[in-house]
């Protein structure tokens, strides 16, 4: 097919803005999925997606679209009398949208800040977005986030109003609030219910209209663009690519640039939305490419697939994403090590984010000190390695990368607490820019919250006539430590933030150890900040206590400050009646038993250790 007819497209949005819900209306219209097989959310492929709510991983797929020839006519002069809702001229398609047919692909993103990563993969693949916003909540900060993003890859913006059938919505604001960002006018964004499809046909012909075709040499040597992969079982690494230049065929000779691996296509096919072989994948279409590979290492998202003779260079690839929280993940079984190892690398295949290096600790053996996004990007991966890979992990408390520097001068970084030296020295953290969104009547909570981390407010700015947007600077452990939920909490939902780093600052930081049944326990070690350490202690051992299970003697639960104890909390020993068996006689009787109890439990205060489940550190790190 002419690549006049592909249009290549992805829904962007802050999440629970209903891009999932749009794209299951936009795959019933094109008739892509059968009624009876459809589903809520048919594109979230991953049962952690269908619980959560959220889309996690961007997923691809393919649609083909014949409009109606009357509805849909729109005349190559109007389509280039107007200008692109995104400001730049000539971005309009120049096509008549008659009965032709269409390819369409689509993408569909998370919008949680922790997988922003995805959106950026996803805007190398397409040449338009469709900007989606809540009509009951308006622009929010991941709105924006994305935003800059499109733009900044040079994509045509589609922006859409959703949720307009809810009794709360107000769509003309939400679209008075996006289209003075756009600076266009509040009637040319569309209105669509994504739940009962209203204006969904309207929305997808704007797609055609306004978003251009790819550009591409059909005939030249191969070029594509590896923006996505996964792993096989039996098939190896499957590689989701953008053809830019020439056509990629079964048993074409391929070589990987970066990596240098060469092999040979062993299936080439779209995505509708299961892979499904097809002939060819030419210039500007989106698919998969099977070569047999089974090093996860072997095949690089942003690598660019070329003809295994060619010399052609490199298609601009992405820039590498820095990990933000590290944390260290250790198999219960020490006999799990490589299954851990093995689950890392097939999950950093379709997770470019995702950093692991091997680590060693004294209490848990072998493990790998991992790199994330975030929070949940942590809790997410920590899932899906106990799901896919049937792994039960110990997972130690999330930090930030800090530099340190001794009293002689010698600077290193430190990536895990238990590193982070006791000692006099100096240390520097990094710091992120933070952008609050939020209505007029929440700022002083906003503000509130702010004023109790070490931040500092730089600027409070009118967005929009109900928008007020906070510029802060703050701590990124600060940031990591349950910021997200004490905003929302505060302003009622009504909150959402983004950030970005901005460099690193002095900080006056303290090592916090926690002691079980006084053996120190390396897994829950913390870094944090000298003024909240003894209230963090104090937080510490309260969850402690609650999460730990009971045991046969007193447990105490201590958590040191730079070799102090800050704070304390007392399990009580599981109570046996001894007596029990007891059926009468003299009461000294049972006062043996009781004393022989009492020393026992004496002894095992002394000599007895505590077992702690996997769950009580994963219920931790989900307390934040």
């Amino acid at each position: 097919m002419d690549t006049a007819h592909i249009r290549n497209f992805l829904i962007t949005a802050h999440i629970d803005h209903g891009k999932s819900t749009l794209a299951d209306r936009l795959l019933e219209l094109t008739q892509t999925i059968e009624r009876r097989k459809m589903h809520p959310q048919y594109l979230d492929r991953m049962g952690l997606e269908q619980e959560r709510g959220i889309t996690i991983k961007m997923q691809p797929v393919r649609m083909v679209w014949s409009p109606n020839h009357a509805e849909s006519r729109i005349s190559n002069l109007e389509s280039r009398k107007e200008r692109a809702v995104d400001g730049t001229p000539g971005r309009d398609s120049d096509l008549e949208i008659r009965d032709s047919t269409y390819i369409l692909n689509l993408i569909d993103t998370p919008g949680h800040v922790d997988f922003s990563y995805e959106v950026s993969r996803a805007l190398a693949a397409v040449e338009g977005a469709i900007l989606l916003v809540d009509a009951t909540k308006g622009v929010q900060a991941q709105t924006l986030a994305n935003l800059e993003l499109a733009r900044a890859h040079g994509l045509t913006i589609i922006p859409a109003v959703n949720k307009i059938d809810l009794p709360q919505a107000r769509p003309d604001a939400a679209a008075s609030e996006i289209a003075s960002l756009l600076k266009i006018a509040p009637d040319t964004v569309a209105a669509v219910s994504a739940r009962d499809g209203t204006g969904v046909a309207a929305l997808l012909a704007k797609v055609i209209e306004r978003v251009p075709p790819p550009t591409g040499n059909a005939s030249g040597e191969l070029r594509a663009l590896v923006f996505d992969s996964q792993y096989d079982d039996f098939r190896g690494v499957v590689a989701h690519v953008r053809v830019r230049d020439g056509e990629i065929r079964r048993g074409d000779k391929v070589r990987f640039v970066a990596t240098g691996v060469a092999a040979e296509v062993l299936e080439a096919g779209i995505f509708r939305p299961e892979r499904t072989a097809v002939a060819a994948l030419a210039a500007g279409e989106i698919g998969y490419v099977i070569t047999g590979v089974k090093d996860p290492a072997a095949v690089r998202i942003g690598d660019t697939l070329i003809a295994v003779a060619s010399r052609t260079r490199a298609l601009p690839g992405y820039r590498e994403p820095q990990p933000v929280v590290y944390a260290a993940l250790f198999p219960e079984d020490a006999d799990y090590f490589e299954a851990l190892r093995d689950g890392l690398s097939k999950l950093r295949l379709n997770d470019a984010a995702l950093t692991s290096t091997p680590e060693e600790s004294h209490a848990f053996g072998r493990g790998f000190r991992c790199g994330f996004l975030g929070t949940l990007h942590l809790e997410i991966v920590v899932e899906r390695l106990r799901r896919e890979f049937g792994l039960r992990l110990i997972v130690a408390h999330p930090s930030v990368a800090i530099r340190v520097l001794s009293p002689e001068g010698d600077e290193h970084m430190v990536r895990t607490p238990r590193e982070f030296p006791l000692q006099r020295k100096t240390a520097f953290e990094p710091w992120v820019r933070l952008e609050v969104l939020l209505p007029p009547e929440a700022l002083s909570a906003a503000l509130r919250v702010i004023g109790e981390t070490r931040g500092v407010v730089e600027e409070t700015q009118t967005v929009t006539a109900e928008r007020l947007v906070i510029r802060a600077a703050v701590p990124l452990l600060d940031v990591v430590e349950g910021f997200s939920d004490r905003l929302k909490s505060a302003t009622r939902g009504f909150a959402s933030f983004s950030w970005q780093p901005m460099g690193d600052r002095e900080g006056d930081l303290v090592r916090l150890d926690v002691l079980v049944a006084h053996e120190t326990i390396e897994a829950f070690t913390q870094i944090a900040p000298r003024r909240f350490a003894e209230t963090a202690a104090r937080r510490i051992v309260v969850r402690l206590k609650e999460t730990l299970p009971a045991q046969l003697f007193a447990v105490a639960i201590q958590v040191s400050v730079d070799g102090r104890i800050a704070a304390r909390e007392t399990i009580p020993a599981l109570r046996k009646d001894v007596t029990a068996p007891l059926y009468g006689g003299d009461f000294t009787r049972k006062k043996k038993l009781l004393v022989k109890q009492r020393k026992g439990k004496k002894r095992l205060e002394k000599t007895g250790r505590v077992r702690i489940p996997p769950e009580v550190f994963f219920a931790l790190l989900k307390k934040g």
